[in-house]
């Protein structure tokens, strides 16, 4: 049975959200602090955390930001909830590593659908068959989940990593947004693109400079591809 930890001040709110997911057949744990939250993440594992950005004491970011740099954890799917529709919030946690966010108020059989989208895809990269892909000095480990460039690891979440799998495995071909939502977050959703833009400017950032063998094109209203650099 999968374990998901709840984090959210607002008590009513971690109360329905854990009342359904326990009726789905998830066991739950409800914490309603940031403090709490960290002791909490340190000193038990789970499968999952729904977590909120405005929390007392240490805010959900922060929370992120610590869970995806701890090698022990880091692989823990999250999904943020914000009160924020739009702003930087939403895009800072996409960069730090967020699996996916729902925005307050939310309907929550879309949350526990998504939960079931996260849990599911979690399960299949921990049985990923073993393949290594080369980028020129890019090297890509499917089994380990691991990037390396230039024989330095660059660390990459989960779905950056997901993300620059599919362009690997489709690589010359163009990969429509449309496409990368339904393969890497399993459905559409308001604000999609930004969400994928998002992690495509984070590879390019850590991977694809002006130097490298390959880059990631953006093909104007459709989507992008990875292809060889011939500039």
């Amino acid at each position: 049975m999968s374990k998901i930890l709840i984090v959210d001040d607002e008590k009513n709110v971690a109360e329905l959200i854990k009342y359904n997911l326990e009726i789905a057949g998830y066991e739950t744990m409800m914490v309603h602090d940031g403090k709490s939250a960290l002791d909490t993440v340190t000193s038990q594992s789970f499968d999952l955390v729904i977590l909120d950005i405005m929390l007392p004491e240490i805010d959900g970011l922060s929370i992120l930001r610590y869970i995806k740099s701890n090698e022990k954890i880091s692989s823990t799917p999250i999904i943020m909830l914000t009160a924020k529709s739009t702003g930087s919030d939403i895009v800072l946690g996409l960069e730090i590593g967020a699996d996916d966010y729902i925005v307050k108020p939310f309907n929550i059989n879309e949350l526990v659908a998504r939960v079931k989208v996260q849990l599911r895809k979690s399960s299949k990269q921990n049985v990923a068959e073993s393949e290594i892909y080369e980028l020129g000095n890019i090297i890509i480990n499917n089994e380990s989940y691991t990037t390396t460039k230039d024989d330095v690891k660059v660390p990459l979440t989960n779905k950056e990593f997901e993300l620059l799998l599919h362009l690997v495995k489709k690589i010359g071909k163009i990969c429509t947004r449309g496409a990368i939502l339904s393969q890497i977050w399993g459905y559409e959703y308001l604000g999609g693109t930004r969400t994928v833009d998002v992690h495509i400017r984070s590879l390019r950032k850590k991977l694809f400079d002006e130097n490298s063998d390959y880059k990631i094109t953006t093909m104007i209203g459709v989507g992008y591809k990875l292809e060889k650099n011939t500039d």
